[in-house]
């Protein structure tokens, strides 16, 4: 089965957990991996889905022992589990990443977040984004896109963690346009 046939048979089993309607595609794939290389890592991907994020942090030069990966979709964590078996690979609900990731708390680079924060209750996106930063170490990015005219995180989640976002690329030639933000942690005023 290709990966359109596994995003398809994934988005008409539940089209809200998916959030798009087309794979992500190569050039907003490279657009937010930029800047990852062989001494990268740590890194965290939330909902790779069909791996387009996965392989390119993999053609960056990241060694997949530095990568790890959270799927709730079955049929997409299935794929990416025969695609990419060298990498450690969790099937359940990033709100648990950090139980969920081989990685000590403090210790991870960068979060690459695939997952539809819009279309998620606001409790659930809060536990993400708590446990996602409480992994990251001091510096670390997390990395999201959005198809929207703004960060998707709200203000009220960004305010209570402490954290910025900044706009990095807008990636027109994705299918739909996207806009690619990090979120770091606010430094000392």
């Amino acid at each position: 089965m290709t990966k359109a046939t596994h995003f398809a048979a994934e988005w008409l089993r539940n089209p809200k957990r998916v959030g798009a309607i087309a794979p992500s595609g190569a050039d907003l794939a490279r657009a937010i991996t930029n800047g990852l290389s062989h001494d990268s890592g740590p890194v965290v991907e939330l909902g790779p889905g069909t791996g387009s994020f996965t392989d390119r942090i993999l053609a960056c030069g990241v060694p997949a022992c530095r990568l790890a990966a959270v799927e709730a979709g079955a049929g997409f964590a299935d794929l990416l589990a025969k695609r990419h078996p060298e990498i450690a690979l969790a099937h359940g609900d990033a709100a648990r990443v950090r139980t969920l990731v081989p990685f000590t708390s403090g210790s991870v680079e960068t979060v690459i977040c695939g997952l539809p924060l819009l279309s998620m209750p606001l409790a659930q996106v809060f536990r993400i984004m708590h446990g996602s930063f409480n992994l990251l170490g001091e510096g670390g990015e997390f990395r999201l896109f959005t198809y929207g005219p703004k960060c998707p995180l709200p203000f009220r989640i960004k305010q209570r963690l402490g954290l910025r976002s900044d706009r990095q690329s807008f990636v027109p030639l994705n299918m739909p346009p996207a806009t690619v933000y990090t979120l770091r942690r606010k430094g000392p005023p």
